[in-house]
């Protein structure tokens, strides 16, 4: 069996792969997998995947989609691949510029437990650790975050970071339905978890760690003018899943 599957998404990354921190991973740790979900790149996105499958085939699939359907969509389709096809204990996702690293994603998926089955990322700012962002996300990162939290009605700092883990056994509560959003879908997660176990459940089940590390990019996936209609999603996932 498997240990840990990570899903992948991936558009147009042939300029930002780190080519040898796939090498290190893949050679450092045979028993985990990794799903690369190509989201309809139009660069050499897909030959650097495929070249990186033909020295690591035993570890590695990759699900080419056409076109280009968001992140949400791409991990989803990963998710559902990793339930058919592969038998693991622990599945997780992180963005493919490795802002989180995989020692990051290694050392949280070592915290999943049977009472802690939801493990995730979070880039808190402290005296011990290195996070660094670009001042005009933080502030608009915090701004969003905060309406989350109260959306929610649950105190989670960050809900964006792209580093989660979970049991394979949630994925088909968690992605079985399509999201809402192609961007704050991690928002339907928490969402879906508190509607199947409870506000006092969620809270064991859960678990938001402090990264040591993390690095923003300066080539991001996400569009200025998605921020406009980030609010629009917000609300409909407040309509949809607070009438639940």
């Amino acid at each position: 069996m498997i240990n840990l599957v990570l899903v992948i998404p991936c558009y147009n990354e042939a300029n930002r792969f780190l080519k040898d921190q796939y090498l290190e991973f893949l050679n450092s740790f045979p028993e985990n997998f990794l799903i690369f979900v190509n989201d309809g790149s139009k660069d050499e996105t897909g030959n650097i995947l495929k070249k990186l499958y033909e020295s690591f085939s035993q570890q590695i699939h990759i699900i080419n989609l056409a076109k280009n359907k968001g992140k949400s969509n791409a991990i989803r389709t990963g998710m559902l691949y990793a339930n058919e096809s592969l038998k693991a204990s622990k599945i997780g996702y992180l963005d493919a510029d490795l802002a989180t690293s995989f020692e990051e994603i290694i050392r949280l998926s070592s915290l999943i437990s049977n009472e802690s089955v939801f493990i995730f990322g979070s880039r808190i700012l402290k005296i011990d650790n290195e996070i660094i962002r670009k001042k005009y996300r933080f502030i608009i990162g915090r701004i969003i975050a905060t309406i989350i939290s109260k959306i929610l009605r649950e105190r989670i700092y960050d809900t964006q970071c792209g580093c989660k883990v979970l049991t394979f056994s949630l994925i088909p509560l968690l992605f079985n339905d399509k999201f809402i959003s192609t961007w704050l879908f991690d928002v339907e997660l928490f969402f879906r978890l508190k509607i199947k176990y409870g506000e006092k459940s969620l809270k064991k089940l859960c678990k938001e760690i402090p990264l040591k590390k993390w690095v923003d990019t300066d080539d991001s996936r996400v569009s200025f003018l998605y921020i406009f209609k980030i609010w629009l999603d917000l609300y409909k996932i407040n309509s949809l899943y607070n009438k639940k």
